[in-house]
């Protein structure tokens, strides 16, 4: 066994924590990530930082919220000069690496302003999240804007090397079917329940894993850390023959939703459950058709990661691989009315999380659950505390979990998480009339309460003890004013909190009441009072 494990970190992208059977699931058997969970600790009550991919992640990759990274949405630039988990990790002596999609864009304005290359080392990890690339695909639109980057991918030209023909055959092969002769986009909900036109074994999912046991063959030193990060079952929800049927209507679970969310909803809960998205998916007949190719793909994953890990066992690896599986945020699928993940119930904002760690460390809480609130940016911190870095580095805004995963008896842990969403550049902003500053909401979970704030409209509460399902509002009921009243001072106590990253709290309190021994005599008015002073200082 090497003197530092290695990290396997892997992501799924969209997939909602109870659609597992180590959560759950009535119907969809995942055993490979079944083992994961016998093997390690599943987390109960692990929350993203935003529900909707891009600020999602970078707070996995920092280990930061989101208003502290920055970047609030989608193609939101993470900027040039934050530290991230490959920063942290390189520092303590374990390389970091990546395999598949991050949602990262590069700040190239603080690239430009910083005198910054993407052809050195520094510049292009910076681009990067702080990983060194083994290769990056995010995925491809049926006509991207940029078609030199999602056309010339490492995927694409992978397919086009299998027989797979055409300028976009990831979309036209793996994101299409074929009926009657003619090609259709698989991103048309309406077909969703027919096969991809690509064999299963050339689709994304099969494709990432082999690339990841390649890479993990070529790995010259030990103590890694690999950051998979798959690509399904995010949308387009289209899966590979066998996979598109294997489940049916029966095995669809009934919407959780009721006629009183639509007629008394929340402006901004009513804006999002008027956009198209959730108006197709509060349409059975969608559902049908989606929910089990969704399941699918998850089943296929599940698959994948069993030949993963198979080949990890054959290369003497599960011994000093610390496996990480979570998700970046949930799917709505029809729930509350929505599509998509962009509000902030549990089907969106819960996320699954499990950590196998194989060592003599881990052995009492071996196929445990941990019903703390956690949150994803404590990740990056586990992992520094793994590698034996400076878990109180200043950047770092999580907490370790490894008192968790050893058994420790924890007497300090937080008592709310924190998520928050961005919908300045959505049509919802318009829609409710809110100002462009102010179209963002916090969600703030507790044991047994969860609250959205918004700017400017009232805020919804939810009692989670009583209303497990998020169907009754309470924000208004007399009797929840003082927990209302909790949570909002809790949320601004956190967003008053001061960002402070250049200076460590050690530093801090060394610094604390030395002024006149750092030789600032400011006040002192004689020689036996600055004596007196330093006498002070030193107490």
């Amino acid at each position: 066994m090497s003197e530092k494990p290695n990290i396997l970190f892997i992501m799924a992208d969209q997939l909602r924590y109870d659609y597992l059977s180590c959560y759950g699931h009535p119907h969809l058997k995942t055993p490979n990530i079944d083992r994961l969970a016998k093997n390690g600790v599943r987390f109960t009550r692990a929350y993203a930082q935003s529900p909707v991919c891009g600020p999602s992640r970078m707070s996995f990759y920092t280990g930061r919220y989101v208003r502290n990274h920055g970047s609030t949405f989608n193609n939101v630039p993470l900027r040039a000069g934050e530290m991230t988990m490959g920063d942290h990790l390189r520092e303590a002596g374990m390389n970091a690496y990546l395999l598949g999609k991050t949602h990262m864009t590069a700040d190239q304005k603080g690239f430009d302003r910083l005198d910054l290359s993407r052809s050195t080392t520094t510049g292009e990890r910076i681009a990067q999240c702080g990983f060194d690339v083994i290769e990056r695909e995010e995925g491809v639109y049926p006509e991207p804007q940029d078609k030199e980057i999602h056309y010339t991918s490492a995927y694409n030209e992978y397919l086009r090397a299998n027989g797979y023909d055409g300028p976009n055959p990831w979309h036209d092969w793996v994101n299409s079917v074929e009926i009657d002769n003619e090609v259709i986009s698989g991103w048309y909900l309406d077909y969703v329940d027919q096969p991809a036109r690509a064999k299963e074994e050339h689709t994304e999912t099969p494709y990432l894993t082999q690339k990841a046991i390649e890479a993990i063959d070529h790995f010259e030193e030990d103590g890694w850390c690999l950051h998979l990060s798959y690509i399904k079952p995010h949308w387009p929800y289209l899966a590979p023959a066998p996979y598109h049927n294997l489940y049916s209507e029966e095995h669809i679970q009934a919407p959780i939703r009721n006629d009183e969310e639509r007629t008394n909803a929340h402006p901004v809960y009513h804006a999002y459950q008027q956009l198209r998205v959730s108006q197709s998916f509060s349409d059975d007949d969608i559902r049908k058709k989606v929910i089990p190719a969704y399941m699918g793909l998850i089943k296929q994953l599940d698959d994948q990661l069993g030949i993963l890990f198979d080949a990890l066992e054959e290369r003497n690896l599960l011994d000093n691989t610390i496996i990480v599986f979570t998700s970046d945020h949930g799917d709505y699928m029809g729930d509350h009315w929505l599509g998509e993940k962009d509000f902030a119930h549990e089907q969106a904002v819960r996320i699954p999380l499990i950590i196998s760690d194989p060592r003599e460390i881990a052995d009492k809480t071996r196929g445990s659950t941990c019903d703390l609130l956690v949150e994803s940016i404590d990740l990056a911190s586990t992992f520094v505390d793994i590698a034996e870095g400076d878990t109180e580095s200043p950047w770092l805004q999580g907490k370790s979990l490894m008192p968790v995963l050893s058994g420790q008896k924890i007497d300090d842990w937080r008592n709310v998480v924190f998520s928050e969403y961005d919908y300045s550049t959505q049509a919802v902003r318009e829609n409710v009339g809110a100002d462009i500053d102010e179209a963002f909401y916090i969600t703030v979970i507790s044991e047994q309460h969860k609250l959205v704030y918004f700017p400017n409209f009232r805020p919804i509460l939810f009692d989670l003890n009583k209303d497990p399902h998020e169907l009754e509002d309470v924000s208004q009921v007399a009797d929840y004013k003082d927990i209302l009243d909790d949570l909002m001072r809790k949320m601004t106590r956190w967003l008053s909190l001061p960002n402070r990253v250049t200076e460590s709290r050690q530093s801090r309190y060394k610094r604390t009441n030395t002024q006149v021994q750092r030789g600032l005599w400011v006040g002192v008015k004689n020689a036996q009072d600055h004596q007196s002073a330093l006498e002070a200082e030193t107490r």
